[in-house]
């Protein structure tokens, strides 16, 4: 089993699935990130060894903070599925093993885009819920349909291929580790 955090979400692969954080890959960070002025990542780059997809995962947890970015998030997330796609494909060439041998594994299979979506269970003034989850899936599965036209928004309570959980108790806000 693999286990991968991003804030305050946890999530775990369960056997027969290759995970790792692709925006931590050391060819993306040294040298394709900088390419262009620079390159945006997804979070996580997980192969199913099991079926015939490769997942590229986006998590954004607006759980305690609220999004502050003047962007549509369904944009911001297309651009990072382009650029880890053509990431992907340069790390195939380039890279070093073990990244090109995953890369060489994620392009040989058909691709499935996630984005996981923490937001209040209980919006309040405090807390509000600002982005509805179904027109955020709806424009992000146009925005990516040439990728993935079934694109999924997920959040922990979700039904997702992998488990999530959030590492600290609702309504503590202490940083994540």
């Amino acid at each position: 089993m693999t286990t991968l955090r991003e804030g305050y979400v946890e999530f775990e692969f369960h056997d027969g699935w290759e995970a790792s954080h692709y925006d931590n890959w050391a060819f993306f960070r040294n040298q394709f990130s900088r390419l262009a002025g620079g390159s945006k990542a997804v979070d996580f780059l997980c192969i199913n060894i099991n079926d015939r997809y490769t997942w590229l995962i986006e998590v954004k947890d607006y759980y305690y903070h609220r999004r502050t970015k003047p962007s549509e998030l369904h944009e911001e997330v297309a651009t990072k599925v382009r650029d880890t796609l053509a990431g992907l494909a340069a790390a195939r060439a380039n890279a070093v093993d073990p990244e090109r041998r995953t890369a060489r594994r994620a392009l040989s299979k058909r691709w499935r885009v996630a984005l996981h979506l923490e937001q209040p269970s209980r919006p309040s003034k405090l807390r509000p819920k600002i982005i509805d989850p179904a027109v955020l899936k709806m424009k992000l599965r146009q925005a990516v349909r040439a990728v993935d036209p079934h694109a999924e928004v997920n959040n922990i309570a979700g039904r997702a291929p992998w488990t999530t959980s959030r590492n600290v108790q609702p309504g503590c806000e202490q940083e994540p580790r």
